[in-house]
């Protein structure tokens, strides 16, 4: 929320506060996607009042707090692991001995994994040596998500096989990330917000 007027930084005075979502005025609505996950909400105020405690961190400095908690959030694990039960399912699928054109299709996106892990793993050192790595995360996140909407495609183009909500294991999960990949991009900053950021932190805008 603001609590100060803005001045030339539109960013400046804006405070973050801790709310009880018991307190009165205060409606949740889930939004579902097509998979029946609700990862996001719509949550309105009406009236609503605070107490001064409900601060969080240090007043007019909710931007910043804000960028350094999306960084955890756009590195973390969940930004590729998404997908991985259809990496293994689709494994499991193709046996012993695949193809040639699948054993570089499988070699390429665990060597993509192996990658994001660690790169995942960099930003969460920094960020607990109490750095605010913004590009890094941002970056790890963009990575991500391309990583995490192009496995299904790649597991469709391997085996021909449609996904199936009421099929085997190979073919439910990969009907449960066919459904949800598209909200991948959304969920802590789309993918244009996030290449936005890294522009920014390479000096291109």
């Amino acid at each position: 929320v603001r609590t100060s007027p803005a001045g030339e930084d539109r960013h400046a005075g804006l405070s973050q506060l801790l709310v009880d979502l018991s307190t009165p005025g205060i409606t949740i609505r889930p939004i579902r996607n097509m998979a029946g996950d609700s990862d996001f909400n719509e949550v309105t105020f009406d009236g609503v009042r605070l107490p001064a405690d409900a601060l969080l961190g240090t007043e007019g400095q909710g931007w910043q707090q804000v960028l350094a908690e999306l960084a955890f959030e756009r590195s973390g694990p969940e930004r590729i692991l998404s997908a991985h039960a259809v990496l293994v399912e689709l494994i499991r699928r193709l046996g012993s001995d695949p193809s040639e054109r699948a054993t570089v299709a499988l070699g390429r996106a665990v060597a993509q994994l192996a990658t994001l892990r660690q790169m995942s793993l960099a930003v969460a050192g920094r960020l607990a040596a109490g750095e605010a790595p913004v590009l890094e995360a941002a970056l790890v996140k963009d990575a991500g998500v391309e990583f995490e909407q192009r496995l299904p495609e790649i597991a469709h183009e391997l085996t021909g096989e449609s996904p199936l909500l009421d099929g085997d294991d190979f073919e439910r999960s990969l009907a449960y990330i066919w459904q949800a990949q598209i909200s991948f991009s959304l969920r802590g900053g789309t993918r244009e917000i996030l290449r936005g950021i890294i522009a920014r932190g390479l000096g291109l805008r």
